[in-house]
């Protein structure tokens, strides 16, 4: 089994289903997309660039999208909570995953790295 794989599988339902899901966004929006494991949590870069990262909020027990740029994207739905560069986009497991949000943010992420 893969480290990747690994780390979905010791999560328990319906955190697990959640961040299968977000994985899934993800590596769909691109296929320049690759998924690693850094610093204990799923980590995506695009074209070998850190892009973000998934993580679990420890007092809500919320998975939540790290933006490593985050400062230099735009979205309503972005939280900096003190971060100098990087903002987070919180996950509620047992709503529906605005997958057009996910989507318009990774795309700014695209254009930056692309540049």
């Amino acid at each position: 089994m893969k480290a990747t794989d690994a780390y979905y599988e010791n999560k328990d339902a319906p955190l697990q289903a959640c961040l299968l899901s977000l994985r899934e966004i993800i590596l769909n929006t691109s296929p320049h997309f690759t998924e690693t494991i850094k610093w204990g949590m799923p980590c995506f870069s695009y074209k070998k660039q850190i892009c973000c990262f998934l993580n679990i909020d420890k007092k809500m027990q919320h998975p939540y999208i790290l933006f490593s740029s985050g400062r230099l994207l735009n979205h309503p739905q972005l939280a900096f909570e003190g971060r100098k560069k990087m903002a987070s986009l919180s996950i509620d497991p047992s709503k529906d995953i605005e997958e057009s949000a996910i989507q318009t943010i990774l795309k700014q992420a695209i254009k930056l790295y692309s540049n």
